[in-house]
C-alpha cells in the first residue's frame, strides 16, 4: 500500500548507525551517508537514527533530531542513560520507548542497521515487535565480540567466544574496572596465564552455594549470555549483509544465520577519485608514506611512527591524519616518540570530500591496524586512486592485496617487519610506481546500492537474503 507523500515504488528506509556525522565521520558513518545518498539517487527516502554516547557532549534532551545534507537524523542522547552493567552495552529494554516513537514518526518500510551500539540488540526487538522488515549491514563483530574486534584479552587475534565464553570473560576480566575481582587480583591482572586460568573457572565457581545469586554471577552471567541473546535478536534481521569474506565466514561460523548472510563488497564515490587516479610516478624526492584514520592502539600509529624512525633515512616522509584528542595519552606518546625526528608530522582530520587529494598527496598508504579490520573505506580510496598500500597481513584487508602487485603486507604487530616493508621503498624508490600500476577499486557507492536494494525487494517479496 502506497504511503502518503512517497513516490510511487520508492522505499522508506530507517538507516540505525551508533554515531553519525558532523561529529564522526569515520568509516561506518560515511558508509551510512553514502548509502543514504545513493539510495536518494536511486529514487528512496532515508533517515537516520543515531546516538551521543555517554560522555560526549550532546543536545541534552532524550530525544531530538536535525538535518544534513538534507536527511532527518533523529539522536538519543545516552548521557542521560549510563550504563550501569555490561548487559546495557548489548540489551537495554528502556530504550525501546524511544525507538517505537523514531519509527512511528518515520514510519519505515524497512530498517536497514549499520551499527548497534549504543542502540544494543533492544533496537531489533522494538523493530521486531513493530512487525517491519529488517536488514544490517555487518561492519564489524559486535554480533559475537563485545570489543567488536576479535582481538583476544592477550593481544591475539580470536574467532569468537568458545564453549563457556571463558575467553571473552578474559577480556572482561583484563578491561572492566566494575568486576568485582579486579582489585583483589590487580597485581596479578596483567599476567596472561592468570588471566586466563581465573576466567576458566568464573563459569563452575559462581555455581557454588553462596556465589550464584551475588554480583559475581551477575557479571560473569551478563557476559557468558551476550552471544546467545544477540543470536536470538539478530534472528530479527531478514537478510545480513557482509562487505568481506572474512565477515562472512566469521558470522557464518559462529552460527548467526548462514542461510541469511549475503557478501556485498563495499562501493567507494568514483566521482570522489576522478581526477586523482594517475599512477604515481618517483620523481626523485624524498618517498611520502601517510596514514589516515583513528588515533588508537587498536590501529597500530605507534607501529607505524616506530618503523619510519628506525629507518634512520632522510629519503622519507610521514605524515599522519587523525584526531589528537581521541586518546590523548596515545597521541602524547606518539609526538613524544616523533618529537626531534625530521620528516613526521601530525595533522587534524579534514572534510570527507578532501579524502581523495590527501591521498593523492602519498607515494605509499599505510594501514598498520591490531585487528582484522572490515575492507576499510581509505583502503578502497587508496586503491581507487592509485595509492600502493602497506597493510597487516590479516583477514578483511589483505583480500584486497596482492602482494607485490599493488601493495605489501606485513605481520601484524611486528614492528621490524613493517620496518622491512617501508625500507622497500626507500631503498628502491621505483616500486611506488611498480605497485601503482596495478592498484585500482571500481565499484561505485551507487552500484553496491544496487545490489542492496535487490536485497531489500527480496526481503520485502518475503524471501530472505
Amino acid at each position: 500500500m502506497k504511503k502518503k507523500g512517497k513516490k510511487e515504488n520508492s522505499l522508506r528506509v530507517l538507516l540505525p548507525v551508533h554515531v553519525f556525522f558532523p561529529g564522526h565521520i569515520y568509516g561506518t558513518e560515511t558508509y551510512t551517508l553514502e548509502l543514504a545518498r545513493s539510495l536518494r539517487r536511486l529514487g528512496h527516502e532515508a533517515s537516520i537514527l543515531t546516538a551521543v554516547p555517554w560522555g560526549e557532549e550532546g543536545p541534552g534532551a532524550l530525544l531530538t533530531s536535525y538535518v544534513y545534507d538534507d536527511f532527518p537524523v533523529h539522536v538519543i542522547d545516552l548521557n542521560g542513560m549510563p550504563n550501569r552493567r555490561f548487559k546495557d552495552t548489548y540489551y537495554r529494554p528502556e530504550l525501546k520507548p524511544l525507538f517505537r516513537k523514531v519509527l512511528g514518526e518515520v514510519r519505515p518500510d524497512l530498517v536497514h542497521v549499520t551499527h548497534l551500539i549504543n542502540h544494543t540488540g533492544s533496537l531489533l526487538e522494538a523493530v521486531g515487535e513493530s512487525r517491519i522488515p529488517a536488514v544490517a549491514t555487518l561492519t564489524d563483530f559486535f554480533g559475537f565480540c563485545f570489543n567488536n574486534k576479535l582481538e583476544a584479552h592477550d593481544g591475539s587475534l580470536c574467532l569468537g567466544p568458545d564453549r563457556f565464553s571463558s575467553n571473552c570473560l578474559a577480556c572482561y576480566l583484563r578491561r572492566a574496572g566494575a568486576f568485582p575481582l579486579r582489585r583483589a587480583v590487580k597485581p596479578w591482572i596483567r599476567r596472561d596465564r592468570f588471566v586466563a586460568g581465573v576466567s576458566r573457572l568464573l563459569p563452575f565457581l559462581i555455581q557454588v552455594p553462596g556465589l550464584s545469586r551475588g554480583a559475581l554471577a551477575g557479571h560473569v552471567l551478563d557476559v557468558t549470555a551476550r552471544k546467545n541473546t544477540l543470536r536470538h535478536l539478530y534472528g530479527t534481521y531478514r537478510a545480513l549483509i557482509a562487505p568481506t569474506e572474512f565477515l562472512y565466514r566469521a558470522y557464518g561460523d559462529n552460527g548467526f544465520y548462514p542461510e541469511r548472510l549475503r557478501k556485498i563488497h563495499f562501493g567507494i564515490s568514483q566521482e570522489l577519485v576522478r581526477g586523482f587516479d594517475r599512477p604515481r610516478k618517483n620523481g626523485g624526492g624524498p618517498v611520502r608514506f601517510g596514514y589516515i584514520g583513528q588515533i588508537t592502539a587498536h590501529k597500530g600509529v605507534d607501529l607505524l611512527v616506530d618503523a619510519f624512525l628506525r629507518l634512520g633515512t632522510k629519503n622519507a616522509t610521514l605524515t599522519v591524519y587523525g584526531p589528537g584528542d581521541q586518546d590523548r595519552p596515545y597521541m602524547d606518546a606518539l609526538r613524544k616518540a616523533a618529537d626531534g625526528a625530521k620528516g613526521v608530522s601530525f595533522r587534524d582530520p579534514f572534510p570527507p570530500k578532501d579524502l581523495t587529494e590527501r591521498l593523492a598527496g602519498f607515494d605509499v598508504l599505510v594501514i598498520p591496524s591490531r585487528w582484522y579490520e572490515n575492507s576499510p573505506l581509505v583502503l578502497l580510496y587508496g586503491l581507487a586512486t592509485r595509492t600502493p598500500v602497506v597493510v597487516t597481513d590479516v583477514e578483511g584487508m589483505n583480500e584486497f592485496v596482492r602482494y607485490g602487485e599493488n601493495g605489501f603486507t606485513f605481520r601484524k604487530n611486528d614492528r621490524d617487519h613493517l620496518t622491512a616493508v617501508l625500507r622497500k621503498f626507500t631503498d628502491d624508490p621505483r616500486w611506488v610506481e611498480i605497485l601503482s600500476r596495478n592498484a585500482s577499486y571500481r565499484k561505485d557507492v551507487e552500484d553496491h546500492a544496487r545490489e542492496v536494494v535487490a536485497v531489500y525487494e527480496s526481503v520485502l517479496r518475503g524471501g530472505r537474503s
